[in-house]
């Protein structure tokens, strides 16, 4: 299953027995893929990951979810993107930066909140903070807003970090965050 907060909506599909994050038909959204290298760990765990992102003209494209495993990119950067001769939406760069961070939780299924990704994103909703958690993976892609009080969020991933509710990552990251 997977939780989500933007523009998109869960549904089951019968046929195959799992579920699919599908684009609200009047949105007029499209799949853009990143192209992922893993590391000598394996992670991430897929070689590309497609996220939702609305047309803007001339290659540009407006992501419109939190990204679980690409880096440097958050929701609402600009990115161009081609397609490659496979038919599939290929990004090739960033254009503009929209201010919002990326930061990937995974909660330790030995920890006090065993696990539980929407624990995880009640901890930070108090801070104004939304994402996207995604179970086949135990990982949550908080979406942190350009004027959420980094400080207190930096101090609850680190605080959750040290007492053993999770492990984080900063997946797209700015000057002020590094401050905080």
């Amino acid at each position: 299953m997977t939780f989500c907060t933007r523009r998109h909506q869960l549904v089951s599909s019968a046929r195959i027995g799992q579920y699919a994050l599908v684009a609200n038909d009047d949105a007029g959204l499209v799949k853009v893929r990143f192209k992922l290298t893993r590391d000598e760990g394996g992670w991430p765990p897929v070689e590309s990951e497609g996220v939702w992102a609305e047309p803007l003209g001339d290659d540009a494209y407006r992501i419109d979810n939190t990204p679980w495993f690409v880096l440097g990119i958050a929701a609402d950067d600009v990115v161009s993107a081609l397609a490659g001769s496979d038919g599939v939406l290929w990004a090739t760069g960033k254009l503009r930066s929209s201010g919002r961070l990326t930061i990937r939780v995974i909660p330790r299924a030995d920890g006090p909140m065993a696990g539980d990704l929407e624990a995880v994103l009640s901890a930070f909703r108090a801070f104004g903070v939304s994402g996207e958690g995604a179970s086949q993976w135990s990982i949550v892609a908080l979406d942190v807003a350009p004027d959420a009080d980094l400080p207190a969020v930096k101090g609850l991933l680190i605080a959750g970090e040290a007492d053993g509710r999770w492990d984080f990552e900063e997946g797209s990251i700015d000057n002020a965050w590094s401050a905080a």
